[in-house]
This record gives structure tokens, sequence and C-alpha cells, in this order.
């Protein structure tokens, strides 16, 4: 018989997905929405329009449900904090050199 606690991501098994899974899943939907939004600001977000920036938001929500469902035993929470250190860390080194006048 296969344990599924062994077998749980680290954010899934903090949520505790296994034991309270309605209020797990809500806690780690959110968290990949927000760690989403994260990384869309930081590498990709260009200004637009609000209306068009209503239906990017709107289909990045839709495609982390799809995330959530495969978190559960893959490290997209994970991946995706990495992810924002790495652009955090690029646009502070970016700020820097502008403000030296390098760039």
């Amino acid at each position: 018989m296969v344990n599924v606690e062994e077998r749980l991501s680290f954010f899934p098994s903090l949520y505790r997905v296994d034991v309270n899974p309605d209020l797990g899943m809500w806690m780690l939907y959110t968290t990949i929405i927000a760690l989403s939004i994260l990384v869309y600001k930081l590498g990709f977000a260009k200004k637009l329009p609000p209306l068009k920036s209503a239906v990017i938001y709107l289909f990045l929500i839709l495609g982390c449900t799809v995330l959530t469902f495969l978190a559960i035993f893959l490290p997209v929470t994970e991946g995706l904090i990495i992810a924002a250190l790495i652009l955090i860390i690029y646009k502070i080194r970016l700020r820097n050199e502008q403000r030296n006048g390098t760039i």
C-alpha cells in the first residue's frame, strides 16, 4: 500500500492536505496564486489597460487551478518560490546598475 503522506510535496504536507483536504487545498491554491502573480509582476508584466490586465489575471488564476492539483505531489510551489527569488535578485541588481550608470 502506498503511503500518500510520504509522497506529498513540502507545501501540501505543511498545509496538511491529507488530513484536512478542504482547507489545505484552498491554502495551497491561494499560495500558488500569490506566487504566480508575484512572478508575473516581477518578470513579465507590461503596462496594459485595465481590461486586458483583468483578462490576463483571470487566465492566470484559472491556470493556477491545474497547478494546484499538480503541486500535491510535484514541487510546483517550491519552483515558484525559486523563480520569484531569482527575479527579485535580478531586479535589485538591475536597479543598482542603473543607479550607478553602468547601463
